[in-house]
């Protein structure tokens, strides 16, 4: 359990838009603190996604392998970023790995957490899954533009465009 007060640094946050003072009072009861040191592993792709975490401080690098010993970084995330927010929604392993670029602090929350949440307070968990689709939804759209430019540069200079 965390309190109320660790997220007011991050009240920003796109995870915690348009919760009430009162929300995040319960929210708190829900989430874990988590300090962890640079170089460190929050997760590994392919491993069970058991959490989702919010950055109140540091920096998270999110990468993905594409060949044997071959990672790359897809982006750097920090302070009121959430990542890993799908291991609530479907519990499906790991797409992707995280590791601590710059000492940081965590707050997650546990599937298992979100859960009983969903069934005790049912109102505050919908905000929460309506806040993560637009994350992984905005997401998606900044993934299909980077992939859009790629394509376009790709194609100017085989020639074609």
């Amino acid at each position: 359990m965390i309190e109320v007060t660790d997220f007011n640094a991050i009240n920003e946050s796109a995870m915690l838009q348009d919760l009430s003072k009162e929300d995040l009072a319960v929210l708190a009861k829900f989430c874990d603190k988590k300090h962890m040191t640079k170089g460190m592993t929050v997760f590994i792709e392919n491993m069970p996604g058991e959490s989702l975490f919010l950055i109140s401080q540091g920096t998270v690098r999110i990468s993905k392998m594409f060949a044997e010993a071959d990672e790359k970084a897809l982006l750097d995330l920090g302070p009121s970023d959430i990542f890993g927010e799908m291991a609530v929604i479907d519990g499906l392993p790991r797409s992707a790995t995280a590791r601590v670029v710059d000492a940081v602090d965590l707050i997650s929350l546990k599937k298992a957490d979100f859960e009983k949440l969903c069934r005790e307070k049912p109102s505050l968990a919908l905000k929460l899954v309506m806040n993560i689709v637009r994350v992984f939804s905005r997401r998606i759209r900044e993934t299909n533009e980077d992939y859009r430019d790629m394509l376009i540069w790709s194609m100017k200079t085989s020639g074609k465009g």
